[in-house]
């Protein structure tokens, strides 16, 4: 069975949300941060890299919600959530499946920024990842334009990728998506699924550790 190293208010809720969409069995380890916000000693110290999601299957441990993401579609759900190499949209689910992993650099680049900075390679830093996050928003609205779906009709592991960004984020100071027809839509689609109700439920970013 697959454990889940959970970090709250992290990455680490899209896998419980991946689990409970496939009704697969897992086991559920929870770590709180710390009062700045970093994870805790106890979580630092699963794997060298520790970020969240961090899983263990057997005796291996990794990192990374997209290897994290594909090992799980394919090693244990027989390629559920996925889409097949010759099928018409198997690019279109690579791009964005990977794209998630670009736009929460770019999302977290412009939390971090200091628009008050008088350093001017820093505010040239600043408006470029700003610009950055408004092309990919702009692109993913255009996309669900189009498509109900990221990789296309149906919904897949591409589309649990990339909804942190677009929900927990702006929690937090991320960038807003309410200019955003399409994803605001999307959203609440995504959002009226069970499992997605269910994860969040569980470890989403208003969910608190189980009682012992």
């Amino acid at each position: 069975m697959i454990t889940i190293y959970h970090l709250g208010v992290s990455q680490s809720d899209r896998i419980v949300w991946l689990m409970e969409e496939l009704g697969l069995p897992y086991q559920l380890e929870w770590f709180d941060r710390m009062p700045n916000m970093f994870a805790p000693p106890e979580y630092k110290a699963l794997h060298p890299v520790a970020t969240a999601p961090t899983i263990r299957d057997g005796g291996k441990v990794f990192c990374e919600s997209l290897a994290i993401v594909e090992y799980i579609v394919n090693r244990h759900a027989g390629g559920r959530l996925g889409v097949a190499v010759d099928a018409p949209n198997y690019a279109d689910y690579l791009y964005w499946l990977s794209f998630s992993n670009s736009l929460m650099a770019s999302v977290m680049a412009v939390m971090a920024s200091d628009p008050n900075t008088t350093d001017p390679m820093r505010a040239i830093f600043a408006k470029a990842s700003a610009d950055r996050v408004a092309l990919y928003f702009n692109h993913l609205n255009l996309r669900l334009g189009e498509s109900d779906y990221l990789a296309g009709p149906e919904f897949s592991a591409a589309d649990v990728q990339n909804m942190f960004a677009l929900t927990t984020m702006p929690k937090f100071g991320g960038p807003s998506i309410s200019h955003l027809p399409n994803v605001v839509a999307y959203v609440e689609r995504i959002s009226a699924r069970p499992a997605y109700q269910r994860a969040m439920a569980i470890a989403g970013p208003e969910a608190v550790r189980p009682e012992a």
